[in-house]
């Protein structure tokens, strides 16, 4: 009697994991944040990492970073070592692209989608990426690269050693420390991490705290030009929140030009501390000290009493000696002092 034959399922094919490339050696800031990077991505997330210069080795890999003198995004190779190589990331950036820069320009977008929990074609991603790459991933780029902050004839006058590509260097083992490819490889994941942990908490203020701020600032525009000032040229915060930034970015995007205020002077807002206001005057851009407008010269340095009189508005606490910036007691106030100094 013949056995009968039983149908066993085919064994579940093991799905390969994605190989990363990069070279081997001393490690930088910017193929460790790469490889960071492509592990946020759904493609890459479990991928195993090679470090070699051996051209045999790295054709075996799935993406290659860093090495490899060839950027060409449909054959997933991106350096930016080679002859000829001038790739930016646009929107305005000239700085040339690190891999750090090159694998965020094609895959930060993917990266923080997936971190916000954002639709990948979401305004806010674009804005995010955009900030990202300004705030964090340009100046791994101009340092790799050797893209100096000032002028070549301008010596600093200080040296700082502080920079996340410093302290990713540091991991690299010392001169008398072993160097055998499983320390360095390790060392080199230690790097991966630190720039990835960074690149996070970044990535995460700007989507949890900075984001929200610009919604804030629409809404706080809208009501000013409402309540407070139809010109736009004052505008009321009900809580403190990072403005500067969002105001000039808004002033000059047309497609908020019905809610951004056409050059705006001063915002009045709430003190942190104290349950006091401020009254603030606007910059000429946001890191520069000189105001729009600044707070009247005749009140510049006085204080309290001295200030309430003269300036007629009762409650005075404060105006800077450059009249940049003022306090009061009352939110009504500070908006008087606003008012006030507009006028004059």
């Amino acid at each position: 009697m013949s056995t009968p034959s039983i149908d066993l399922p085919e064994p579940k094919r093991q799905k390969m994991a994605k190989v990363i490339g990069t070279h081997n050696g001393t490690f930088h800031c910017d193929e460790a944040l790469a490889v960071f990077l492509l592990r946020q991505t759904p493609t890459y997330r479990d991928a195993s990492l090679k470090r070699t210069r051996d051209p045999a080795v790295l054709d075996t890999c799935d993406i290659v970073v860093d090495v490899g003198a060839v950027y060409d995004e449909t054959k997933l190779r991106f350096d930016h070592h080679q002859r000829g190589f001038t790739e930016v990331f646009g929107h305005g950036f000239a700085t040339k692209l690190s891999s750090a820069g090159l694998v965020y320009k094609h895959f930060g977008q993917e990266v923080i989608a997936h971190r916000t929990l954002l639709p990948a074609d979401d305004a806010k991603v674009s804005l995010l990426w955009l900030k990202m790459y300004s705030e964090f991933i340009e100046a791994i780029d101009g340092i790799d690269n050797g893209v100096s902050q000032y002028p070549a004839d301008i010596a600093p006058k200080y040296r700082s050693r502080t920079d996340l590509s410093s302290r990713v260097g540091a991991l690299n083992p010392w001169w008398n420390q072993p160097t055998d490819a499983q320390t360095v490889d390790a060392q080199f994941e230690k790097a991966s991490a630190l720039t990835g942990a960074e690149f996070l908490g970044k990535l995460d203020y700007y989507a949890q705290a900075w984001l929200p701020a610009r919604d804030l600032l629409v809404a706080s525009i809208a009501a000013s030009k409402a309540g407070v000032d139809p010109s736009g040229k004052i505008i009321l915060f009900e809580q403190f929140l990072p403005w500067k930034t969002h105001l000039f970015e808004l002033e000059a995007d047309e497609a908020v030009a019905a809610v951004a205020p056409n050059q705006a002077v001063y915002v009045v807002y709430p003190d942190e501390m104290g349950g006091n206001w401020r009254v603030q005057a606007v910059p000429l851009s946001p890191e520069s000290f000189e105001s729009r407008k600044a707070l009247p010269e005749a009140w510049r340095g006085l204080r309290d009493e001295e200030l309430s009189k003269a300036s007629g508005i009762e409650g005075g606490i404060f105006i800077h000696a450059s009249g940049f910036i003022g306090g009061n007691k009352t939110k009504e106030g500070a908006l008087k002092i606003a008012q006030a100094a507009l006028a004059m």
